[in-house]
Formats: structure tokens, C-alpha cells, sequence
């Protein structure tokens, strides 16, 4: 069994529009790491220079959020679910 990602809307273009992917277990960084590996253009929309989260861009593992757990370092589970949620700006002045 493996883990489910969730791709967001501006990412279903990399991932043949699909919504759902399996997912690796072991760390988030694995994780992102295995998806560039089959959807080349992943990690350059989810991380930044240095190699961390960017900024606009938050994760969840089944519904936690991993800025307030390990990070890229957050383990993934069989069965879990990882949630990629690009941040909302915007509105009327």
C-alpha cells in the first residue's frame, strides 16, 4: 500500500490531470522526491533554492500540517494521505 497525494489544480498539468497519485512512504522529502522522478517539474513548484517549502505552498498529512510537525522530514505512512495546497491570495480593494 502506499500513500495518497493530492494534486491541486495548478499542478494537474505535470501529473496528466490526474487529481489523485500514489505516493511514496518514508519522509515528505521522499516523497516529493519520487513524484519529480515521474512527474519531472513537482519539486520546482513545491520547493524553493534551498530546498525547503516554499513559502505559498502548504502541506498536509492527513489534515496535519507539516510546518507544525518535522517538515520535509514528516513521516508518510502506508495509507496516509498528503494533502498539497498552494496558498490563496487576493481580493478587492
Amino acid at each position: 500500500m502506499a500513500a495518497t497525494v493530492l494534486i491541486p489544480q495548478p499542478l494537474r498539468p505535470l501529473t496528466g490531470d490526474q487529481p489523485t497519485v500514489d505516493g511514496v512512504t518514508g519522509s515528505l522529502s521522499d516523497c516529493i522526491a519520487d513524484l519529480e522522478a515521474r512527474f519531472p517539474g513537482v519539486a520546482e513548484r513545491m520547493l524553493d533554492e534551498e530546498g525547503e517549502l516554499r513559502r505559498f505552498v502548504n502541506v498536509y498529512i492527513n489534515g496535519e500540517d507539516v510546518r507544525f510537525e518535522d517538515g520535509l522530514a514528516t513521516t508518510i505512512n502506508d495509507g496516509d494521505e498528503v494533502s498539497i495546497v498552494p496558498a490563496v491570495a487576493g481580493g478587492s480593494s
